[in-house]
């Protein structure tokens, strides 16, 4: 009892509103510290004060739709743990990004989600969410790679990267994603072999929950993880035409499929280096396209705002609000 009082105090009275003021300063010092900031604000206020505005309203309706999606894909990935409600799963998953925007390569998710798993649960939710997680890694290296053959020619061309280059960073994907098909479709081998090796049999209990997932589940996670993708790839689309780039809907899908794929696979850590690689890399990628370095910029920035930064400090506001479930566990015990 002593335990959860002490951690309903840290979460509801340090964690919580540290995590809020830290949020609002790095996302101060980011955009602060973007170039041509005064350009960027003209070109924003002449957006928003014409028609094209409608474009913004459904980026943001999108985002809502993709995070509920995410909530029912974790809520479908841990229900032979826990059943959640839908309410609580999209907390859970709100929380998660609140604390992944903070750590390397958004580890943090974990952390946050598992705060609204019962005690003696966590570890089994988080290596279940392990496998959620994977299938989106899956349909962004899927994608990635298939766009990257269409634009060969194009990279290589415009000196991006060579010949030599590219051909290694494609077969390298292309194990990835055939290593990653093999440990998604068949987890079961690899708890049966886990279970095998003697210095292994000691974590079996916190993995075991991996042999209930079969096909019919691993496929609607797949599924989900491909409708969230469409949903970015839509944003990217409404977000140009908003800004004036102008890209066909197949550019748009083969570009961003490219741009996910290298930020899959580089580690950052968002607040400090996410916004200045993702406008980088656009600029990079999509500028085969389109020269309007601004309109490009403007989208990245939004992006990342719209998808990462409003879920992130709506989910700090919720974890000011852990002592909630803590209260309801005690009442409970």
């Amino acid at each position: 009892m002593k335990i959860n009082k002490n951690i309903k105090i840290f979460f509801n009275y340090f964690l919580g509103p540290l995590l809020f003021a830290w949020l609002c300063w790095s996302i101060y010092n980011q955009v602060r510290q973007q170039e041509g900031l005064a350009a960027s604000w003209v070109q924003i206020k002449a957006s928003l004060n014409s028609s094209k505005i409608i474009y913004l309203l459904a980026v943001m309706a999108l985002m809502a739709v993709n995070w509920l999606t995410e909530a029912y894909k974790w809520q479908l990935a841990v229900k032979t743990v826990q059943r959640l409600s839908f309410l609580r799963a999209l907390k859970a998953t709100l929380a998660g990004v609140s604390f992944s925007v903070s750590t390397p390569n958004s580890i943090g998710d974990y952390v946050g989600r598992v705060l609204y798993i019962d005690e003696g649960k966590r570890i089994k939710a988080a290596t279940l969410t392990v496998v959620s997680n994977a299938s989106q890694l899956l349909v962004t290296m899927g994608m990635g790679l298939c766009s990257l053959y269409f634009l060969k020619e194009p990279l290589v061309a415009a000196r991006i990267i060579s010949q030599l280059w590219f051909d290694s960073l494609f077969y390298i994907v292309a194990l990835g994603v055939v290593v990653l098909l093999i440990f998604y479709f068949r987890i079961s081998w690899m708890v049966k072999w886990i279970n095998r090796i003697p210095s292994g049999k000691k974590f079996s209990w916190s993995i075991e929950a991996l042999e209930h997932f079969n096909a019919t589940v691993l496929l609607r996670l797949l599924s989900l993880s491909v409708t969230r993708f469409f949903i970015f790839i839509l944003q990217y689309f409404l977000l140009f035409q908003l800004f004036e780039v102008d890209l066909s809907f197949w550019q748009t899908w083969t570009g961003v499929s490219v741009l996910f794929l290298i930020l899959a696979i580089i580690p950052t850590i968002a607040l400090f280096t996410d916004l200045s690689i993702r406008g980088s890399l656009s600029l990079t990628i999509l500028g085969l396209f389109n020269a309007n370095q601004l309109g490009i910029s403007l989208t990245s920035a939004s992006i990342w705002l719209i998808n990462l930064i409003i879920p992130a400090l709506v989910g700090s506001v919720l974890v000011l609000g852990i002592k909630r479930i803590f209260k309801s566990k005690n009442e409970n015990a």
